[in-house]
């Protein structure tokens, strides 16, 4: 069994949805040693969020933006917490929303996603600056 972790800095993405499974996949070159095994990524931060879905059409991002812009609204009068700006509350709540961590199968030293399936940043802050990642992956 070998166990692998690293972390990953990503550059800074501006707010929206955004495909990293390749600069992941590029900067763990170890992970071309795993045969078969799972990975987890875990985004060290409480306003932007990672997900799994879909990696040829750019209307879905697009899409994923403006629906949780619509379902977590800036300005709220009820937010409370308002110091670093309108968008830093419903910030948090979209990463609640969609989470810290994926999980992913590794097969022949890549992810094993689907076809249309890729790993997404979801920056909900209007500069959120650069990002950073843990990668632990178990395998053989």
């Amino acid at each position: 069994m070998m166990v692998i972790q690293k972390e990953v800095r990503l550059p800074a993405f501006k707010r929206g949805f955004h495909l990293i499974t390749h600069l992941v996949e590029e900067a763990i070159p170890e992970l071309r040693q795993v045969k078969a095994g799972i990975a987890q990524v875990f985004i060290m931060h409480t306003s932007a969020s990672l997900t799994l879905n879909e990696n040829a059409d750019p209307t879905v991002r697009t899409d994923f933006e403006s629906h949780f812009n619509v379902m977590v609204p800036e300005g709220q009068p009820y937010y409370q917490h308002t110091y670093e700006g309108p968008d830093d509350m419903p910030a948090h709540i979209k990463a609640a929303l969609l989470g810290s961590s994926v999980s992913l199968p590794v097969k022949n030293g890549r992810f094993h996603v689907g076809t249309w399936q890729g790993l997404y940043l979801c920056e909900h802050r209007d500069h959120g600056g650069c990002r950073r990642l843990t990668i632990s992956i178990m395998g053989e």
